[in-house]
């Protein structure tokens, strides 16, 4: 990335003045210096340049994240307290901020700025340094991460208060925690997730991973809620040496985004929840229903489950696919489902009291309500057993439903005999990846009021620690060649069941199966076969290990890899004519803000510039 060279001319005498810049005035001091830490020379030219505007718009683009803490540290390098010479604010404050704020820039696409280099234009204590941040840390000195505790406040949260909640939980255990972006909504929001595991930020060896989606209609909203609370409750249970959360986290990667429609959840919250109808926020800001948005692959097995040797898994995404309109949402979502190796999934609405799991699309074109399984049926059905089980109520056949008959289901259905749609997340999950996912009707209310939000969390808290506990089942294992090393796409398949799960980077997979006697094969182009026969009991705390050596063989096999559009989408999707750079290159949709205001182009903002 390149910088703007600092050319503070040596014969300016250093002047102080008042601070009269708008965007600066609430820093913890009146007087600043020119030239300042950048060598500019007044005020107007301060104003004048692109690292200022970029303080004045990066709450709108960040939407809120890390304000104020990025425009105060970021004005402590334009406008630095008077002293004789231009005062440093403190190294340490810096690297705070960009360790908590990088991922939103990452969001945007947008370079951490050059400004804000904390080796290069920030000092350490012990040359004095002034810290900008120091009155927000004695505002919010009640919150330290030093003195955890279980408390957790049962209130709706915007969006901004969202990510602020996310990000503290993720400071106050960040020895298991962090936060990442998947990517960006239609209208700009962050995508914003946390995980917990012992060693976050990676993919451990034989670590299922497991995920937690809610809001994905923006007006079911105790899914988020309660995807919030449970964030919080992982971190502060674990600083408090709960034996049970400990051990669920040392052993597994949790992965939660409370919110997969940000736009839409704050159309509902306008309205509220005494006003809130059945459809508004329901759909992203494009009016896409983004259940409805994923390919349809379901379609596809069913024109061709008959034909020998078709693969009912990892079923690749048609090209007409990526013609259609594809929400952002949805894209951030597909991208992040291909590059973890998620096992399990929970998918978090409103509307009824069940849970449902696939194939959510009828195997019958005509019938709206059709008994449609997958090959791993007797999977889902315990998958669904164990949520609706350890619920409150969801279970009993005696509880009152919203309208849907579900008498003796046990609060559990599949979802095309429910009702049938095409082109949803679970089925798009289950016949893309290795990842089994069911959908949690969480109650007849989608916008309850703020009393019921904490009823609503005793009724599900059991519920969702026992659907991750429940990913360590079945078996594991790890798929190596002679040499010791682990193959990467090899198969892992059943015997009577359909539908087979590829490893991992390293070799590794997780196999989701219910007890009994089993034979399992695993396989890979350009090594023998294996097969092994195993015996699973019905109760097993943890799931069996069954490794595989596979030896490599002569092999004439075409290896030729078919197209996939997925990674191409940028050039499907977008047009690449406007705001084209020199050599081709697609500037970010931020990019305007600068060009528009006629300061020099602010290149350094470019990632890989």
């Amino acid at each position: 990335m390149l910088c703007p060279p600092l050319n503070p001319p040596p014969s300016t005498a250093a002047v102080c003045s008042e601070i009269n810049l708008g965007y600066c005035n609430d820093l913890d001091y009146s007087r600043t210096i020119f030239p300042n830490i950048l060598g500019q020379q007044s005020r107007h030219e301060v104003e004048s340049g692109a690292e200022y505007l970029l303080l004045s718009v990066i709450h709108g683009l960040l939407n809120g994240e890390c304000s104020p803490d990025i425009r105060l540290l970021g004005c402590s390098v334009l406008a630095p307290r008077c002293q004789d010479l231009p005062s440093p604010s403190c190294r340490s404050a810096c690297e705070a901020v960009r360790k908590g704020c990088g991922h939103a820039f990452e969001g945007i696409d947008m370079a951490w700025p050059y400004f804000l280099d904390c080796d290069r234009f920030f000092a350490g204590e012990q040359e004095g340094c002034h810290d900008p941040l120091a009155p927000l840390r004695v505002a919010f000195s009640n919150l330290s991460p030093d003195e955890p505790s279980t408390i957790i406040q049962f209130t709706y949260h915007s969006n901004s208060q969202m990510y602020s909640v996310l990000k503290r939980t993720a400071a106050k255990c960040s020895h298991i925690s962090r936060t990442y972006s998947i990517g960006r909504s239609t209208e700009g929001k962050d995508l914003l997730a946390i995980e917990f595991t012992d060693n976050p930020g990676g993919h451990e060896l034989l670590e299922p991973e497991i995920k937690l989606v809610g809001n994905m209609h923006g007006n079911e909203v105790l899914g988020r809620q309660l995807l919030l609370y449970l964030a919080q409750y992982l971190c502060s249970e674990y600083l408090l040496g709960n034996q049970r959360i400990q051990t669920l986290v040392n052993t597994t990667r949790i992965h939660i985004l409370a919110s997969m429609n940000p736009d839409g959840y704050e159309l509902a919250a306008a309205e509220g929840h005494e006003l809130n109808g059945w459809t508004v926020g329901r759909t992203n800001a494009q009016n896409l229903d983004l259940n409805r948005n994923f390919p349809d692959l379901t379609s596809i097995l069913y024109r061709n489950r008959r034909i020998k040797r078709f693969r009912t898994d990892h079923i690749p995404i048609p090209d007409s696919y990526w013609f259609g309109k594809v929400a952002s949402e949805t894209y951030a979502v597909m991208k992040w489902i291909r590059s973890v190796p998620f096992v399990q999934s929970a998918s978090l609405h409103g509307g009824e009291l069940v849970i449902s799991y696939p194939f959510d699309f009828s195997r019958h074109l005509h019938e709206e309500r059709m008994f449609s399984p997958t090959p791993d049926e007797q999977a889902f059905k315990q998958l669904a057993r164990t949520y609706a089980d350890s619920h409150a109520s969801m279970a009993d056949n005696n509880t009152e439903r919203c309208g849907a008959s579900f008498i003796r289901s046990g609060g559990i259905i599949n979802g095309a005999l429910w009702y049938s749609f095409p082109g949803g997340m679970s089925d798009f999950n289950y016949l893309h990846t290795n990842c089994l996912e069911i959908t949690v009707e969480l109650g007849c209310d989608k916008f309850p009021s703020e009393e019921e939000l904490y009823p609503e969390w005793l009724r599900n808290k059991e519920a969702l620690l026992s659907f991750m506990e429940s990913v360590h089942r079945g078996i594991k294992g790890v798929v190596k060649d002679e040499e010791g090393y682990g193959i990467k796409g090899a198969s892992i398949s059943v015997r009577g069941i359909r539908k087979d799960v590829t490893t991992a980077e390293e070799g590794d997979y997780w196999r989701l199966m219910n007890s009994g006697t089993h034979i399992i094969t695993a396989s890979a182009k350009g090594y023998s076969k294996v097969s092994k026969r195993i015996y699973l009991p019905a109760h097993m705390e943890k799931a069996g290990r069954v490794n595989f050596v596979l030896k490599k063989v002569n092999s004439s096999l075409d290896t030729y890899e078919r197209f996939d559009p997925y990674n191409h989408f940028q050039s499907y999707g977008r047009s690449e004519e406007p705001g084209m750079g020199a050599e081709g290159q697609e500037k970010p949709w931020w990019w305007n803000y600068f060009t528009q205001a006629g300061v020099s182009a602010p290149t350094w903002l470019l990632r890989n510039f």
